[in-house]
């Protein structure tokens, strides 16, 4: 792959991880509306990889605390960073099943076709204004309980399909839940941590068993470009919450998903 295509899949990704309109699914649509080649399911990791280390970067603190947390099970289990630890595993055990099954029986060229990724984009856009209107916003990341955090990674799991926006569903149902939206934004981020890390180790072991050099330096390169295209998608998107909604981009999603629902049944 050669750099401009690299660093424009990084851009879609970088924009499309965190703003809530799916990065999977707009990079499934790059080889299907340009002449450039589909990059593959491998390089969409290793950007995925560089977007997991923007998070980290951003939310450096709450990471540590996140980290301090696990440790602080074994003698202050009681703590703010215990809970914020275990509220992370919780929403983490439904994609982690369910990811590992869809990955075995359901095949990727069918997921990532633009009927797809036209209906999700279409019903989870409409998803995301309904809840972010109706949802309260009272409730911080503190005031989470066990079972909201399983029902966001419960959510989280509909985003396997491309599409969805993993960032877009989860934030839809913290919303729901009565979440600020940035402490639904944050929470959502943190979440993207060790599911990102999981298939960064799994398909980075491909990479790397394959001896491909070709595909290992363009996974790299993608990841350093994600990497940067990211930090900056999370810091625009943690501005602009603390002043405005998420209409626009639930908005802009509804028009996608009509515009690639009426290319897929011929109607334009």
């Amino acid at each position: 792959m050669t750099t401009e295509q690299l660093s424009l899949i990084a851009l879609i990704q970088g924009i499309a991880e965190f703003l809530p309109i799916s990065s999977s699914g707009h990079l499934a649509l790059v080889s299907k509306f340009t002449s450039l080649p589909d990059q593959g399911i491998e390089i969409d990791v290793a950007l995925h990889i560089g977007s997991l280390f923007a998070i980290l970067l951003y939310f450096c603190k709450d990471v540590w605390r996140m980290a301090m947390g696990g440790i602080k099970t074994f003698y202050e289990p009681k703590s703010k960073d215990c809970k914020l630890f275990w509220l992370l595993v919780v929403a983490t055990i439904p994609v982690a099943l369910i990811g590992f099954y869809v990955s075995k029986n359901y095949d990727e060229a069918t997921l990532r076709s633009i009927k797809t990724v036209g209906w999700t984009s279409l019903i989870f856009g409409f998803l995301l204004y309904v809840c972010d209107k109706i949802g309260y916003k009272i409730n911080k990341i503190e005031h989470m309980r066990f079972s909201d955090s399983f029902v966001i990674g419960l959510c989280q799991c509909v985003a396997l399909i491309p599409g969805t926006s993993r960032s877009g569903i989860t934030m839809s149902a913290a919303r729901i839940l009565g979440f600020e939206r940035a402490e639904a934004a944050k929470y959502c981020m943190l979440m993207a941590i060790p599911t990102i890390t999981a298939a960064g180790l799994l398909d980075g072991l491909k990479i790397y068993e394959s001896g491909n050099v070709a595909l290992m330096h363009d996974a790299v390169v993608g990841a350093g470009f994600s990497f940067v295209f990211s930090l900056m998608a999370i810091a625009f998107l943690m501005h602009w919450l603390k002043k405005a909604s998420f209409a626009i981009f639930a908005v802009y999603r509804i028009i996608l998903g009509c515009y690639l629902l009426a290319t897929a049944y011929g109607f334009i």
